[in-house]
């Protein structure tokens, strides 16, 4: 009895303890958040059944058809407690036969019963590992020594595929919902795709092939396709939006599901796996596949402009953008490459779609904005104030609000995108300011009639600013068009500002006329009277905006400067006293002073025809020769474009000048401009007869 022992050491009795089941080498599953459904029995953890008994046989390939094989799965036991440490306690010879014997019987294959038993379970792990052992039961006998026939186990293995890739195809809605069953289902897959590895590479000479290899991998891809598409089309489970087309709620669905889905598969799903599976990559290009397959057929069929964009949006922007704003995402998908929703070549084409439609589109608005703009001159309606300015809402508000909005929505798209539609915009831009400006011009000639000719009038530069404000901020300096635009609203501000001019300057003429008329006495109440006339009509300008407010009140300054000059070079006043000279002189300082405050008060900012007046004053009153050529030679300084006929015309006034001593002071003025060319035009625009 002493001999037969080593044959029972030997045997296949040899059941080691471990904690590998159905839950594989990872124990449970690491998911904190995984529901256990009730109905789905949880399998506990065991014994390693089938390690360390796989590293023995790989060590001794000789016993690969050899019961012990197949010894961790009993017709006793499952998956996950198979195995038992050799009773202890029991010593002798006795003892020791009593525990072979055991081990003997339990190292019996599984019976069909069992296996069915566990499919029914949905204790697929186990199932899978009983099948496994039935297929090696089989190996090396013949028919007459075989209780169960190769198509039993085909039938059983038919079941237990069935089953575990039913769970596997629901893999996202298991994940979360039952991810004990799906770790089961995928245990099974693991357990059948390593035994076929196995197979492959022992290949040993009279094992049985007829079972293997199974390729549960390739059907597992083919699952995943199945699952995608499924989810992918299945659009039912995306609330309907509303306002939104067929094509735009597929694509938010499709969009919506794939971000989501693809959520499970990172968290949940792809640690179930090793890694050869590459489950993200695996999910993610199936997805994308059917999301690019989808959006292809879409840009290749009529769509409408609203559409195309939601189509481009999807391309540029939303596929590639936002999927990547959750973190888990964006790590996993910046590994892979997936491209773009199209191609290169289909989305340029459906690019230039959106562009011209959508330059069709402004030249629409805007071509009937200034139908409406026209229309509203022809009432006898004065135009409404915005912040104290007349302004109108048309030109305003719809033209500007309409491109730049439309520029916006294509940079949404893509900034390459929105640059190029601005270029087309500030075209049609152009063009459609070149036309508001003939319109215009035909109103200022045949409205003057207008109860509120005025009023419209200042509305419309009042528009110019606001188009002046966003072509400067918005169109490039390359753009050949922002030239064109701002040259354009400059003609627009200064013909309608000279028109705004003509009544107040008319207006002044008389009154100037009466210093000369006078011989410049009551100069005061002649340039108060100047004053007032200038104020009144000051009044209604504030209604400009600022920009042009200031522009208009530093012309008005200008203008009244230049009529006060030109009445002092009209020759009509000849003093040979010095004592009227000074008197004189003592009323241009005088006026000169009063016109500064009024229009500085008024917000000019033209300080550099400031020191004009009292300079032009003090050649009168100085009677020294030498001095008054110093003086000319620094008025002539400050105001380069004084020639010879202004200071002659003006020492007019000098009549106690010789003809050498103006003669003189004319000579010295030609040797100090001769070469300074003019800056700001004063005396330039002042004609003397």
């Amino acid at each position: 009895m002493m001999k037969m022992l080593p044959f029972f050491q030997s045997g296949p009795i040899g059941i080691r303890n471990g904690t590998a089941g159905c839950n594989g080498v990872n124990g449970k599953l690491e998911n904190p958040l995984a529901s256990v459904a009730e109905h789905v029995p949880v399998c506990p953890s065991g014994d390693e059944i089938w390690s360390k008994d796989q590293e023995k046989m790989s060590e001794r390939p000789e016993a690969a058809c050899r019961t012990s094989r197949a010894s961790s799965i009993t017709s006793n036991e499952s998956c996950a407690s198979a195995g038992e440490s050799p009773e202890k306690g029991k010593k002798g010879i006795k003892g020791i036969l009593t525990t072979a014997l055991k081990k003997m019987r339990k190292a019996r294959p599984p019976s069909i019963k069992q296996v069915m038993d566990l499919l029914e379970k949905q204790k697929l792990c186990d199932a899978a590992q009983h099948l496994i052992a039935l297929e090696k039961s089989m190996c090396g006998k013949s028919e007459e020594e075989l209780t169960i026939t190769q198509q039993d186990i085909e039938s059983l293995c038919e079941v237990l595929k069935h089953k575990v890739f039913s769970v596997l195809k629901d893999s996202v809605l298991l994940a979360k919902t039952n991810p004990e069953l799906l770790q089961q289902a995928v245990e099974a897959l693991k357990e059948q795709e390593k035994e076929d590895q196995n197979c492959m590479s022992e290949n040993l000479p009279g094992q049985s092939m007829q079972f293997r290899p199974k390729k549960w991998k390739d059907l597992w891809m083919a699952t995943v396709k199945e699952s995608v598409d499924t989810r992918m089309k299945d659009t039912s489970r995306t609330p309907r939006t509303e306002n939104l087309s067929a094509v735009g709620q597929n694509l938010l669905h499709m969009g919506k599901t794939m971000k989501e889905d693809l959520m499970v598969v990172a968290q949940y799903i792809k640690q179930l796996y090793p890694p050869e599976f590459d489950v993200f990559r695996t999910y993610a290009e199936l997805y994308h596949h059917h999301f690019a397959s989808l959006a292809k057929k879409a840009a290749e069929s009529q769509l409408d402009d609203k559409d195309v964009y939601l189509l481009l949006s999807w391309v540029h922007y939303i596929y590639p953008k936002d999927m990547r704003k959750d973190h888990v995402l964006a790590e996993e998908l910046e590994k892979l490459e997936l491209g773009s929703l199209l191609p290169l070549s289909l989305s340029k084409e459906l690019e230039k779609k959106y562009l011209q439609s959508e330059e069709a589109t402004i030249k629409n608005v805007l071509s009937k904005c200034l139908e409406k703009e026209i229309q509203r001159w022809r009432e006898d309606k004065e135009p409404e104030k915005l912040n104290g300015h007349f302004q109108s809402e048309l030109l305003a508000i719809i033209v500007i609000q309409s491109i730049y909005n439309s520029q916006m929505r294509a940079r949404d798209i893509s900034t390459v995108l929105g640059e190029e539609l601005l270029c087309q915009l500030s075209t049609e831009l152009a063009a459609f300011l070149r036309s508001y400006k003939e319109a215009f011009e035909d109103f200022k000639e045949r409205g003057k009639k207008h109860r509120h000719y005025r009023p419209v009038l200042i509305a419309n530069i009042n528009n110019c600013c606001n188009f002046r404000d966003y072509t400067e901020k918005n169109i490039a300096e390359k753009d050949d068009n922002k030239e064109r635009i701002l040259s354009t609203l400059r003609d627009i501000e200064t013909s309608s500002g000279d028109v705004l001019l003509q009544q107040l300057f008319a207006q002044l003429k008389p009154i100037y006329k009466k210093f000369t008329e006078n011989k410049w006495e009551c100069s005061n109440e002649i340039m108060n009277e100047i004053i007032k006339t200038t104020s009144n009509h000051i009044s209604e300008l504030r209604t400009l905006k600022d920009p042009f407010y200031l522009s208009i009140i530093e012309k008005i300054h200008i203008r009244l400067v230049k009529d006060y000059i030109a009445r002092l070079l009209k020759k009509k006043v000849s003093m040979k006293s010095p004592t009227q000279q000074q008197n004189l002189a003592q009323s241009i300082s005088k006026n000169a002073a009063d016109l500064e405050a009024f229009c500085t008060s008024n917000g000019s900012k033209a300080t550099w025809l400031n020191s004009v007046l009292p300079k032009l004053a003090e050649i009168i009153r100085l009677q020294d020769t030498g001095a008054i050529k110093i003086e000319v030679a620094t008025l002539a300084t400050a105001y380069p474009d004084i020639r010879k006929r202004h200071l002659e015309a003006f020492l007019h006034i000098k009549a106690n000048l010789s003809r050498g001593e103006l003669k003189s002071i004319l000579g010295y003025l030609a040797d100090g401009t001769a070469s300074t060319p003019p800056s700001t035009p004063l005396f330039s625009s002042i004609n003397v007869s």
